[in-house]
């Protein structure tokens, strides 16, 4: 245990953070949301917002091998290119509360945003 219990402290909120990243939902607290295309997908999984409050993802393909080279939101009509490593912003206002879906073009890889 360190001598330090500030040092403790927040590496205790580091972790808790940390855990939180994992739970495959964010959460907008005012700004843009960001999404990692991986191996394993879109991540977080889910995005959540709220009716009438514009929503900014900030998209990134971190992986060469993947078919989600694209992002795709048919219910806006949203279709982007997510180029390798580079940051991509999608912006939309949700209209109804529901689940929006996005996917990569072939709809294979996806995830929400779940609007209330």
């Amino acid at each position: 245990m360190s001598s330090k219990p500030w040092l403790f402290g927040l590496m205790s909120l580091a972790m808790a953070g940390g855990a939180c990243s994992r739970s495959g939902s964010a959460k907008p607290a005012g700004g843009p949301v960001a999404i990692a295309v991986t191996a394993h997908g879109f991540e977080p999984k889910t995005v959540q917002a709220q009716v009438g409050k514009p929503l900014t993802l900030v998209v990134t393909r971190k992986v060469e091998r993947t078919c989600a080279t694209e992002i795709v939101i048919k219910d806006f009509g949203i279709e982007k290119p997510l180029p390798l490593d580079q940051a991509v912003t999608v912006e939309l206002t949700p209209t109804k509360p529901g689940s929006i879906r996005f996917a990569c073009a072939m709809d294979m890889v996806a995830g929400e945003i779940a609007v209330k």
